[in-house]
């Protein structure tokens, strides 16, 4: 009798054990920081185009964006630049399947200029998020 229970102890207690690992090796909220985006922070604006769209998002004096395709899945030539006022852009180009970037420029208070191309359509913003 008693050497069942101790098995059955032993056996909760390597998965409890096993359980522990594993959620130290994944870490806490893992799964969420996925679902979260490229970029930290909120949402500020979106720019679309015909064959695509560039996201930003602003977190503590911060802009960061990202140029999506609109149809993903062959490499096409993308890009994404931001620039702040007085500030040299950042630049992110190349051949890719689904996205541009994220470049991250630290703005403060001052205003931001963002251009994005997919292909051979692209936008450009002006000055924004002032």
């Amino acid at each position: 009798m008693k050497s069942g229970r101790i098995r059955r102890s032993l056996a909760a207690g390597a998965a409890a054990l096993v359980a522990a690992v594993l959620v130290a090796l994944v870490g806490p909220g893992a799964g969420t920081a996925a679902a979260a985006g490229p970029c930290p922070g909120h949402k500020a604006r979106t720019l679309t185009f015909s064959t695509g769209k560039v996201v930003l998002y602003k977190k503590r004096g911060y802009v960061c964006a990202v140029t999506y395709a609109r149809s993903p899945g062959a490499r096409q030539k993308m890009s994404i630049s931001v620039q702040a006022r007085g500030s040299r852009p950042v630049r992110d180009t190349g051949r890719f399947t689904r996205l541009a970037g994220p470049v991250k420029v630290h703005a403060g208070h001052r205003c931001v200029w963002v251009k994005g191309s997919v292909g051979r359509a692209k936008v450009s913003s002006g000055w924004i998020l002032c």
